[in-house]
């Protein structure tokens, strides 16, 4: 294939200890790991010569329908030989072994999700050479390991055919480690790699250096589309990216015996935000030994015993490297012979709880200062610190069946799965699943991402499992040594104990402990360094956070999470509290006569003004806005077939059979969503409006004679026109003021509405004559302004997701170019008839970061979420800020 077109720009950057042609600015282009690396060579440290080929060289690869874009080979070329002059060594020459690494890196990190090759450029030449000058063991251990590397990466063989082969050799010798096999038996095994080639592709392995890096460059490519990467970033939500750089590097070995070694370290504790390093090291290793599971290693400590120096250096280096980048870093290093080498840094990945710790200790220590802080804690972060922990785990300990690492904090229970796939199946279905696996691999990234919690056999605090787990926040405990996973037959073996899928188990990813059985979980609590984070976080944002709340305990929990009241109060949400409630409102529906409707109304009013003065006392000193009725009647009938329905009301209402059924056909309707429901009600039935009305009043003046201080604010749903909320604010003033004067007290109170119709949007400077409030209903706008129904939803906006019809989910992410082009539109036109009117959202994306910057960028007042995801809320809108 000719090679596609392309303007030149640089696309080929190099990297050296003291010198770079890259930094860390540079991610979009070299990606997060080449920019690092020549950010790291540039400060001077010992990092391994090598190039960087760029971001737009891979998106020109793709736009060339998967090409090597012109010229792009002869420039790999010129990096390759700056390297060789730079070491003094030569790729494919037997007296001058050079040796590469080819990586990936995006702008993002996706741990584990792209390709890596390692050893590159041996043949039996080169090996026989690296032999003579390193030792026999040295040299086909390396070339094995390449051989089974450039497979299954480049090749796409099977890691298992490979596997098995080691495998069967060590069963035959009794041999338990790798690093047991002799020179002899690897040199042997190198002979069975090969033929595993040829088997599977048809051909020999290449043995030309130069088309070995060729195709590694191409593989590390292709892996940006492949599927496990594009399941990364759907469910990660990144998007925008041009591709993947590839790192090519001159190889540093760490199994080159006991004086060599390679390991993985966080400059602090993830899972804590502990001040202390975190790490792993295996001696006589290679990087991905440790990284991808296959041994688990030692900790880092062992370093410290077996190569003193190298590790005092190391700490060394990581003091120089937080620094730099003022951040908690992910690091990994090879030793070769006593010599330390840096190969890669990254802001590490890190737990809520960790992140809240890093981000106040850095600021106790004067390294950051508060508003740094802020940015360093994502709204994903306090998602995982609102999650439940164990009640007691003292209690559990007789149940305690295998311990493993505590590899991602927080507590999982669940039943066990045993592969990705039906991990996902399982939560499809609302269940809840612990994934357990001998290890995971990137391919199972969906169903880890499923799964409530992770548990695998093998693999080290710092493998594939763990990273990823942490990332999401998502209970693992990894390296489980005591438990055998027979996947074909779908059990665990746990000592004396055999599980079957479908058994429940606990986690607890805080001490690695492995609970028989579901232990009792409790809420978590915004105190400590979190308390003192939300501080900050609030001394700087503009946006106020309130919460949807239906009941006193929900009010009270918003409370508790910082909401600085309610804005929004679902009423028809306290009709189904109790059988009592139920059957007054079917009795109000089945009426035939004002008479009767006003009967069951008069049943309801003492519940409703019950729950009120719950909310105020619970609110006391912060505004509550309430909703009046808004879904069509038709939702409080029974459930099921017409003559159970029937039969049902009738003994509940005391209604006859024909009239039952008339009423039934008339509140019956095509498309109930936009439909008899919200202001239609109480215009249709005013004294549905006037019930509610004066129970909020009531309520509202009895808990001020307590010495609780109320603000209401009543809120009319579903309004497209401005004659419509005309007629409620009017009925709500008459019953607002007759209650005032029967009771011989006034409060202050507004009257709004929700924004809700594309049609209220456009006409909201006229709505805003009526109305004190808008409060987007954002969840009804998305659905109107796309002509989506939130219940069908599901039949085709997979296919839309997948096929980049549609960048998110609208019902999660605001979509602002239209949906947020109607918020813009209405608030301004509102402003302009009310200056002083106050606007929020109360939609579900009141709690999703990327809309709450939005909001407060548009100039909202306030936005609404449910109550556990009000600090998220609260600290979204302070990143806006800051």
């Amino acid at each position: 294939m000719a090679p596609a077109q392309c303007a030149h720009l640089q696309r080929v950057f190099h990297f050296g200890k003291g010198k770079s042609e890259g930094n860390k600015a540079m991610k979009d282009l070299l990606g997060g790991k080449g920019a690092n690396l020549a950010e790291m060579a540039s400060i001077g440290l010992s990092v391994p010569p090598g190039f960087t080929v760029s971001t737009e060289a891979c998106q020109q690869y793709q736009a060339a329908g998967c090409a090597l874009p012109s010229g792009l080979w002869g420039e790999i070329l010129d990096g390759l030989r700056w390297v060789e002059e730079d070491m003094g060594a030569s790729l494919g020459d037997p007296q001058r072994p050079l040796l590469l690494s080819v990586r990936s890196g995006a702008a993002v990190s996706m741990p584990g999700m792209m390709d890596t090759v390692l050893n590159l450029g041996l043949n039996d030449e080169v090996a026989a050479g690296l032999a003579a000058k390193s030792g026999d063991r040295f040299a086909y251990d390396s070339y094995r390991r390449f051989l089974d590397m450039f497979g299954n990466v480049v090749m796409d063989i099977p890691h298992a055919l490979f596997e098995e082969k080691l495998e069967a050799m060590k069963a035959a010798r009794g041999l338990k480690n790798d690093t047991d096999l002799t020179a002899t038996d690897l040199k042997e095994l190198v002979g069975q790699y090969k033929d595993v080639y040829v088997e599977a592709k048809g051909e020999q392995f290449p043995s030309d250096p130069k088309r070995q890096l060729e195709l590694a460059v191409l593989a590390v490519f292709d892996s940006w589309d492949s599927p496990r990467a594009k399941k990364y970033r759907s469910i990660n939500q990144i998007t925008g990216l041009r591709g993947t750089a590839v790192n090519v590097q001159c190889m540093v070995f760490g199994n080159m015996g006991n004086t060599s070694g390679t390991g993985v370290l966080f400059t602090r504790n993830p899972s804590t935000g502990e001040k202390k390093l975190y790490g792993e090291f295996l001696v006589n290793a290679q990087g991905e030994d440790v990284v991808a599971g296959i041994r688990t290693p030692e900790d880092l400590d062992a370093m410290r015993d077996h190569m003193p120096e190298a590790y005092e250096e190391l700490v060394e280096n990581c003091k120089i490297l937080e620094s730099h980048y003022k951040d908690m870093m992910d690091i990994e290093f090879t030793v070769q012979e006593n010599r330390l080498w840096m190969l890669q840094c990254r802001a590490g990945k890190r737990t809520g709880k960790g992140a809240v710790k890093i981000a106040v200790d850095m600021v106790s220590e004067g390294l950051v200062e508060r508003r740094t802080a802020i940015k360093m804690v994502e709204p994903g972060h306090l998602d995982q610190l609102l999650h439940p922990q164990f009640e007691n785990p003292s209690a559990y300990k007789d149940q305690v069946i295998a311990t493993g690492l505590p590899a991602s904090p927080g507590a999982a229970v669940g039943q066990i799965v045993f592969t990705a796939e039906d991990a996902e199946a399982w939560h499809a279905q609302g269940k809840s699943a612990i994934l357990v696996r001998t290890e995971t691999s990137p391919e199972d990234v969906g169903g880890m991402h499923a799964a409530v919690g992770i548990l695998t056999a093998r693999g080290g605090m710092t493998s594939h499992a763990a990273v990823v787990a942490r990332g999401w926040g998502k209970c693992c405990v990894s390296g489980c040594s005591s438990i055998r996973v027979i996947d074909v037959e779908k059990v665990v073996m746990i000592g004396d104990k055999v599980l079957h899928e479908g058994d429940w188990l606990s986690l607890n990813g805080s001490t690695g402990e492995v609970v028989l059985g579901k232990q009792p979980l409790s809420p978590p609590a915004l105190s400590g360094d979190l308390g003192t984070f939300m501080s900050w976080v609030d001394g700087v944002r503009q946006l106020k956070v309130m919460a949807n709340a239906d009941t006193p305990e929900d009010a009270l929990a918003a409370r508790n999470n910082g909401a600085e009241g309610i804005g929004l109060c679902r009423t028809e949400h306290m009709f189904f509290a109790s059988d009592e409630r139920i059957k007054a409102v079917r009795q109000m529906i089945m009426a035939p006569t004002l008479e009767l409707r006003q009967k069951a109304l008069d049943r309801l009013l003492p519940y409703q003004r019950s729950d009120f003065e719950g909310i105020f006392r619970a609110m006391d000193g912060l505004p509550v806005t309430i909703r009046l009725l808004d879904p069509p009647l038709h939702e409080f009938l029974p459930e099921g077939n017409i003559e159970d329905i029937v039969h049902e009301l009738c003994s509940e209402t005391g209604s006859n059979q024909e009239d039952a059924l008339a009423r039934i056909e008339k509140l019956s309707e095509v498309n109930p969503m936009l439909g008899f429901r919200g202001c239609r009600l109480g215009i249709s039935y005013p004294e549905l409006t006037e019930m509610q009305a004066r129970a909020i009043f009531e309520a509202a003046i009895a808990m001020t004679n307590q010495g609780v201080q109320v603000f209401p604010e009543i809120m009319v749903p579903l309004v497209e026109t401005p004659q419509e909320l005309g007629h409620q604010v009017t009925l709500i003033r008459q019953i607002a003021n007759k209650v005032f004067s029967n009771m011989g007290k006034t409060i202050d109170y507004k009257v709004g509405t929700m924004i809700e119709i594309p049609r209220a949007a456009l006409v909201a400077d006229e709505i805003a004559e009526q109305a004190e409030f808008f409060s987007f209903g954002t969840n009804d706008l998305t659905q109107m302004t796309f002509g989506y129904s939130r219940d069908d939803v599901g039949k085709f906006l997979p296919i839309y997701l997948a096929q980049g019809i549609l960048q998110h989910d609208p019902f999660e992410v605001l979509d602002q170019r239209g949906v947020g082009e109607l918020v813009k539109f209405a608030t301004e036109r509102g402003r302009k008839t009310r200056p002083n009117l106050k606007v929020g959202i109360c939609g579900e994306h009141g709690g999703e970061p990327s809309s709450v910057a939005f909001f407060a960028k548009t100039g909202l007042d306030y936005v609404s979420c449910s109550p556990f995801r009000v600090p998220i809320a609260r600290l979204a809108a302070a990143q806006v800020v800051v």
